[in-house]
């Protein structure tokens, strides 16, 4: 008598774990949960176990973390950008803007560190590769010159317009994610990037920058 074959049992979708295992092939130094996220901490590679996110669920976290990462890439390239024009600029205005750009940097460049190590108290770890803040970023630093002063400031004027609305944006989601803190952080960038976008735009007035 032939035995009957046996259908083989229908596989039910794999469910997303974390392997004990790392990408590097090495075994993990602690036990690590969730899913990946906009930061660096969820990757699986030796020795990056997860901390604890405090008061925020892994859910509420994988919001305010998003958040974080993209401001920080966005607020590093605003940075460069600056700098960038800072170097270029040429002709009237080249005084004007070149020692402008550097004041405004140095009310930007704090935030650099503080929406990092937000994100590190969080429980997370900032992606700083060039790679990821080409890929988070919402501003693109210009590769070719652009000496024009009216062109670099209506330049700017449009990414500072931009980057208002999105901390405006993201201080209620991260609030409406249980982060009041990270909100109130977003609310005071806010601030200090329509500040600047109000003098900048102040400066295309001037006629003689046609």
């Amino acid at each position: 008598m032939t035995k009957k074959s046996k259908a083989a049992p229908t596989q039910a979708p794999a469910k997303a774990t974390r392997t004990t295992g790392t990408s590097d092939g090495k075994k993990a130094s602690g036990k690590a949960s969730g899913t990946a996220h906009a930061d660096a901490a969820h990757l699986s590679t030796t020795n990056n176990a997860l901390v604890d996110h405090n008061y925020l669920s892994e859910s509420e976290f994988g919001t305010v973390a998003e958040t974080l990462q993209r401001n920080l890439a966005t607020s590093i390239s605003l940075y460069l950008k600056f700098k960038k024009y800072h170097w270029d600029i040429r002709g009237r205005f080249f005084r004007d803007l070149h020692l402008a750009y550097d004041e405004f940097i140095e009310e930007i460049f704090p935030s650099i560190d503080e929406q990092a190590e937000r994100l590190v108290a969080l429980g997370g770890s900032p992606m700083a590769a060039p790679v990821d803040i080409a890929r988070y970023s919402v501003v693109e630093v210009p590769t070719e010159t652009v000496r024009d002063a009216r062109v670099q400031v209506a330049d700017l004027v449009q990414d500072l317009t931009r980057v208002g609305k999105g901390y405006r944006d993201d201080s209620q989601t991260v609030d409406d994610a249980n982060d009041p803190a990270t909100a109130d952080m977003y609310n005071g960038y806010a601030a200090t990037v329509d500040k600047i976008r109000w003098m900048l735009q102040a400066m295309m007035d001037d006629d003689r920058m046609n």
